[in-house]
């Protein structure tokens, strides 16, 4: 017999990532990154970043967390110390557009952004723009974006070509786009991860 445990927290959750035996979680309209004991969830403390407004997910690469602050930057925050910088605008009078969710990829960090619907690919090195991948006409918001190991991109996203307020599940690669799966409600955010083999788990994250 197995048994699960359940972790419960009271603000809207926006985002998860793990990190060794610990669990980073997010919330909205908060400063606070939250930690807990991935075999207890026992809460480990809080991370405070100052001037952190809205967090719409959180993503990590080595000892590094980044965090979407939405409408306004991406948070680099390390893990060891709890020390963090304003990583990347995304605010400015050169460009402009609104970080929702994260993931990384082989060469860096992919922003998912739907104002206007895109994935942007960014060095962590340098904080360089790669490439802005551009989307299907029909996706009107974009949720959740990854890398798979073959090179191309899954994205959930709401908006077919069937239904315009229809949440869906969509590989892109080279300027194709094919839905693998659609849902018969409006999920406001579909979070997902790629195990061995290119296997995919989704996850609902919030749902209005």
């Amino acid at each position: 017999m197995q048994f699960r445990r359940m972790l419960y927290v009271e603000a809207g959750l926006r985002g998860v990532t793990q990190l060794d035996n610990m669990l980073y979680v997010v919330t909205e309209n908060s400063s606070i990154i939250m930690t807990f004991s991935v075999d207890t969830l026992s809460s480990l403390g809080d991370i405070h970043v100052q001037g952190m407004r809205n967090p719409s997910d959180i993503c990590r690469h080595d000892h590094q967390l980044y965090v979407a602050d939405e409408n306004y930057c991406i948070w680099r925050v390390s893990a060891d110390d709890h020390s963090y910088i304003t990583w990347l605008p995304t605010q400015s009078t050169t460009d402009t557009f609104p970080s929702w969710s994260l993931s990384v990829t082989s060469q860096g960090l992919l922003v998912t952004s739907w104002d206007p619907p895109c994935l942007r690919e960014y060095s962590m090195t340098d904080r360089q723009l790669l490439r802005v991948v551009k989307l299907s006409w029909n996706m009107k918001d974009l949720f959740h974006g990854v890398e798979t190991t073959r090179g191309t991109f899954v994205i959930c996203h709401l908006g077919t070509t069937q239904y315009e307020w229809q949440s869906a599940v969509s590989c892109h690669h080279n300027f194709n786009t094919l839905v693998l799966m659609h849902f018969n409600y409006i999920y406001h955010s579909l979070h997902f991860t790629f195990y061995t083999n290119n296997i995919c788990t989704i996850v609902r994250v919030i749902r209005v």
